[in-house]
């Protein structure tokens, strides 16, 4: 485990401190350590992509920093508090963290009006002032104009587009102070993709917004994080600034994600089999039985090999420094 010298002094909006979540298995099977240890901050007006393969763990641990999911272990902070988990807690810290999903067909009732639907959070917060002023702030924030055109239509006469800015304005009209975007631009056309997120950049610079984008694919961290964490089974294996993982990778893990991009130089990194199951993580680093560098004898030669099958590299900091959870590469640096 290696950090950088340069880590961020600005205190953590949202951090998550030593984060567990497992889910018990059927029939005496042990639990499934879906998060198995996580440390991540999220500083004001920061944006943080959180990527991984599906299945990795990062979905579940977005959970757990909303509050939807309790952690087994560990805590999650908002504003130096620890996060609490009374009904009326979590109610007044949902109006402050706001959640866009993958799919806005799925997230919107067909029967609502977008009126409705971006009013809903105010209803449900009851919000005491001009509500309809409220919602055609948000729908114009979020692209939406003039937002008085949209207020009765339903989400079958919208673009894939336009029903994603509306989730978004649903988001917006609490006036939160982080979003947490789970594949925001997954469902959508490729024309349309580079819009949202040129939309998300926008409400970071205009409203101070942070925001944590989960996300399997690299390209799309490139374009709008300032930070990149990537996480295999439960655990974050390497982080840092953006522009220092996607360029020089340090990691076997990240290397082979990045391998398979478009415009990615040499052959692409095939790992074999299947991500392991998360009730029988493996001893030692838990990606050594996938490792690239271990199967080719480069880890050997370093003279980690052994540690590699047999050491936990360890959980990385969440203090906004870099870092790799990697035998092989702390022993190449």
């Amino acid at each position: 485990m290696t950090l950088s010298p340069d880590a961020g002094t600005t205190p953590a909006l949202l951090g998550a401190h030593g984060v567990h979540v497992a889910f018990p298995g059927r029939h005496g099977a042990p639990d499934a350590r879906a998060v198995d240890g996580v440390d991540l901050a999220i500083r004001p007006g920061e944006i943080v992509a959180l990527v991984g393969e599906s299945g990795c763990g990062k979905t579940t641990l977005a959970r757990a920093l909303l509050g939807l999911v309790r952690p087994t272990a560990g805590s999650v902070t908002f504003d130096g508090r620890p996060l609490e988990y009374s009904g009326r807690s979590l109610k007044a810290y949902r109006k402050r963290v706001q959640l866009v999903l993958q799919d806005p067909s799925g997230s919107l009732n067909p029967r609502h009006t977008v009126y409705d639907a971006v009013a809903e959070g105010l209803r449900v917060h009851r919000h005491r002032g001009d509500e309809q002023a409220a919602v055609a702030e948000a729908l114009s924030r979020a692209g939406l104009r003039p937002p008085e055109r949209f207020f009765l239509r339903r989400p079958h006469e919208l673009s894939g587009g336009q029903r994603q800015r509306v989730v978004i304005a649903g988001a917006l009209v609490l006036e939160p102070e982080l979003l947490v975007a789970d594949e925001p631009v997954a469902s959508l056309d490729a024309s349309v993709r580079g819009e949202i997120l040129a939309l998300l950049l926008r409400l970071r610079d205009e409203l101070g917004l942070s925001a944590l984008v989960v996300t399997h694919d690299l390209g799309l961290a490139w374009n709008i994080a300032d930070r990149v964490a990537v996480m295999y089974l439960g655990r974050i294996v390497e982080t840092g600034p953006v522009e220092q993982v996607l360029t020089a990778p340090r990691h076997p893990y990240t290397r082979a994600l990045l391998s398979v991009l478009p415009d990615a130089p040499g052959d692409p990194v095939v790992l074999t089999g299947e991500p392991p199951d998360p009730s029988r993580v493996p001893s030692g680093c838990r990606f050594h039985a996938r490792c690239q560098v271990l199967a080719s004898g480069e880890a050997e030669r370093a003279g980690v090999a052994r540690a590699c099958r047999t050491r936990d590299p360890g959980i990385l900091p969440g203090d906004g420094t870099a870092g790799v959870a990697c035998h092989w590469a702390t022993a190449a640096r």
